[in-house]
């Protein structure tokens, strides 16, 4: 089963803002690890601790793409760089987990 792909325009905006070379190993590495398994985890694909923001990471050398996995769909959430320890995204390093912390138990 071919899982659909929907990249949300903030992450279209983040890719297109890589060099064409990076925006083209991320196209070629989301058409073939997340069309058909994108839950399974390999050495490209990494299912996340608990976070409110997504659940699974794709890696591709030092390139890194954020997405959830919903039904048959799967959602790109953030395009980035790896370097060293933080994503960097846009020129920023990325702190998404902080901006949108889990609601406590019971909301």
């Amino acid at each position: 089963m071919a899982f659909k792909i929907t990249i949300t325009e903030d992450a279209d905006r983040q890719l297109r803002s890589l060099p064409v070379r990076h925006q083209r190993i991320l196209e070629a590495a989301i058409l073939s690890r997340l069309e058909n398994q994108p839950t399974a985890t390999t050495n490209a694909i990494k299912r996340l601790r608990p976070n409110p923001f997504a659940e699974f990471e794709l890696r591709a050398g030092n390139l890194r793409v954020l997405y959830n996995v919903e039904e048959e769909e799967v959602v790109i959430l953030i395009v980035g760089l790896k370097v060293g320890n933080k994503l960097i995204v846009e020129g920023e390093e990325f702190h998404g987990h902080q901006d949108h912390p889990a609601e406590p138990p019971g909301n």
